[in-house]
């Protein structure tokens, strides 16, 4: 009987080795696509920057506020970024939770809610609660350009300005550091620039000023503010749907990653435990064999 369980136990700790193993290699997989998600993150930034401080200083500048439109019904787009694959801790979950509670919100305000999935996971769970699916991409992630973006957005702009899509709203989890991963709303469309953004009081207050008066630079645009505007602004959706996948990305490796690394942990520790178990068995197997041979000797002088 002993025997048996000792058997057992040492199948039990080849089992929890062999799956530390596959945690292990999926670890430093994730610490490589981690890696590599944040550098192409940080190279697409400075470009989503001059656009957003381009069309920020137009609707400054000129009191244009963004493009006009008829709406034709109350139709709303939710676009919801999640993972591929599991496997990343609460990741997937917490995103998807996020864009459901947003549906219904639109959905109480009279809005009739599209979604369009972006990623396996995303694709999956809205497939299997029957949602209306404006159009989903899976495996998209760990190639997408900047370019691959330009088409959807100028589409996405187009309904907008159409009216079919009154509001577009995009969900996804943002990147903050390898240890913390945060779901984010954004709303794209109808486009809202905070005029606050900028210069803080201090900065104001550092600005050449004559006579009383504060003199700024302006910038003439041709044809007109609003061209310009119009041109950009399918290049800013671009930018703002192709950073957000990026960065949900580089958070679906960080989460994964740290799964991954918690589950290692976790196989060691049952490990350790199992082995304790093993030696204990094993030490009271070899003294009860000792117990017998001793006891046997002893009737044999009898």
């Amino acid at each position: 009987m002993a025997s048996a369980n000792i058997k057992d136990v040492k199948r039990r700790i080849k089992s929890v080795e062999s799956t530390m193993q596959i945690t292990k290699a999926m670890e430093l997989v994730a610490s490589s696509k981690l890696r590599r998600a944040k550098e192409r993150a940080a190279q697409s930034r400075p470009y989503f920057n001059t656009l957003y401080e381009t069309i920020k200083n137009i609707s400054k500048d000129n009191a244009f506020k963004g493009i006009s439109k008829s709406l034709k019904e109350r139709h709303a787009l939710m676009i919801v970024i999640a993972g591929d694959r599991g496997l990343a801790g609460g990741f997937n979950h917490n995103v998807l939770k996020m864009a459901v509670e947003k549906i219904k919100a639109l959905e109480a305000d009279g809005y009739k809610v599209s979604v369009m999935p972006v990623g396996k996971k995303a694709v999956e769970y809205f497939r299997r609660y029957n949602y209306p699916v404006f159009r989903e991409y899976q495996q998209v992630a760990e190639t997408i350009t900047a370019y691959d973006c330009i088409e959807l957005s100028e589409e996405l702009v187009l309904k907008y300005t159409r009216g079919e899509f009154g509001i577009v709203e995009l969900c996804y989890t943002t990147f903050v550091n390898t240890l913390s991963q945060l779901p984010k709303s954004v709303r794209i469309l109808p486009l809202s620039i905070d005029d606050n953004t900028g210069d803080t009081k201090e900065e104001k207050s550092n600005e050449p000023e004559s006579e009383g008066k504060k003199y700024s630079a302006s910038v003439l645009y041709d044809p007109s503010p609003e061209e310009v505007f119009e041109l950009l602004l399918p290049k800013y959706f671009a930018g703002i749907y192709y950073g957000a996948v990026v960065d949900s990305y580089a958070a679906e490796q960080a989460a994964r990653r740290t799964a991954m690394e918690s589950a290692s942990d976790n196989a060691q520790e049952m490990i350790d435990n199992l082995s304790l178990l093993y030696n204990r068995a094993r030490q009271a197997q070899i003294t009860q064999e000792l117990t017998e041979i001793v006891s046997g000797s002893i009737k044999n002088s009898d």
